[in-house]
């Protein structure tokens, strides 16, 4: 029994794959876990547009700052720029001071501040509302108690854009679509070319005068049918089920998908020539793909308030500039313009992870 544990023990520690499976992914979910999810609001971008310019705005602009909760992106010069700021994704929150906004506190003890936030994500619009209206009253109830006889008060009156009733299934009808879709077309390839691995089958294909690309791209074909064919589904039932709206155009929505398919297809056939077995795909697929998907990728938790390490590994997450993508479209109803730059950063990945597949298959033909 002691040379059967013995050589159990010398089989796993040559499998580096079992290595990893045993000890790595356990430390990796526990640090993601205990940095990642977090419901706290840090370093927030804001932007002011204060219409009185006097010396309370500035110091209520100035103890927001200090709050540590907030960045100050920019200030704007007039109402016109507040919507092209939210659609370019840049600030969560813009705070309107109204005009003349210290004399009408000192002559009528009164006056009002609009706190328009992004409610695309509701927990953090509703988690903005609130720091912003706390550190407002404190600031309110500390420094300025009584102008003359009159009793002070500043009104702050909240503006939630592209998700007034802040409904969940807004943030996560996005986020579902981009997990299911990363989630099965990756698996379905790597297991599907693990299982000819398995089988022998592979062999076959590899030895015959077909190009490794032509072997991809067929391996490939069906299930991109077959995932497009499951995002009409999810889409249907967002819109007719859970309400979801599509402010923006549908063909753009489609296409969008489709090369985000692409992307996690090739992803899939990555995976699978580095697996041996179609359990290590699958626990390559499940653990590698599943759970940085849904911690990074901004779905359930804002990246911005993540450690810094973590906000950079955020950004070779696919399925984080899709969800960028897919809100500007169903949410804000922008254009293509807007999201450029995320659609170039998943096609970019899209041609590595191809490369890579058709070199590993080329090295194995050789």
């Amino acid at each position: 029994m002691w040379a059967f544990i013995k050589k159990e023990f010398y089989h796993i520690f040559r499998d580096y794959r079992t290595m990893i499976i045993l000890f790595g992914m356990p430390l990796a979910q526990v640090f993601l876990f205990g940095f990642a999810i977090t419901n706290d609001i840090n370093n927030a971008h804001i932007a002011i547009l204060d219409n009185s310019k006097d010396v309370v705005t500035r110091e209520i602009t100035r103890k927001l700052l200090s709050s540590h909760y907030f960045i100050l992106d920019r200030y704007l010069k007039s109402n016109k720029e507040i919507k092209p700021a939210f659609r370019k994704g840049e600030i969560k929150e813009v705070v309107v001071f109204e005009k003349n906004f210290a004399r009408k506190i000192k002559t009528e003890g009164k006056a009002h501040i609009q706190l328009i936030l992004d409610a695309s994500n509701p927990n953090t619009a509703n988690l903005l509302n609130s720091y912003t209206k706390g550190i407002i009253n404190t600031y309110m109830s500390q420094k300025l108690k009584l102008y003359g006889n009159l009793p002070l008060s500043i009104g702050v009156q909240s503006k939630m854009l592209y998700n007034k009733e802040l409904k969940s299934v807004y943030m996560f009808v996005p986020g579902i679509i981009t997990v299911i879709l990363m989630l099965v077309s990756a698996m379905m390839t790597s297991i599907s070319i693990t299982r000819e691995k398995e089988l022998g089958t592979m062999e076959a294909l590899l030895v015959s005068p077909v190009k490794p690309s032509i072997i991809i791209i067929g391996k490939v074909a069906p299930y991109v049918v077959l995932s497009f064919i499951n995002l009409i589904v999810i889409l249907l039932v967002s819109r007719f089920v859970f309400g979801m709206p599509v402010q923006g155009s549908v063909a753009l929505l489609l296409g969008e998908s489709l090369l985000f398919l692409f992307m996690a297809l090739s992803l899939g056939i990555l995976i699978s020539t580095i697996s041996k077995t179609q359990q290590q795909a699958m626990m390559l697929s499940m653990f590698a793909l599943m759970l940085p998907t849904i911690l990074l990728s901004g779905f359930i938790f804002p990246t911005e308030n993540m450690p810094v390490v973590l906000q950079y590994l955020s950004n070779i997450m696919p399925a984080k500039w899709f969800i960028i993508i897919i809100k500007n479209i169903m949410l804000k109803g922008v254009g293509f313009i807007y999201f450029w730059k995320e659609t170039l950063i998943i096609f970019l990945m899209t041609l590595l992870f191809v490369s890579l597949s058709i070199k590993k298959f080329s090295i194995r033909l050789k």
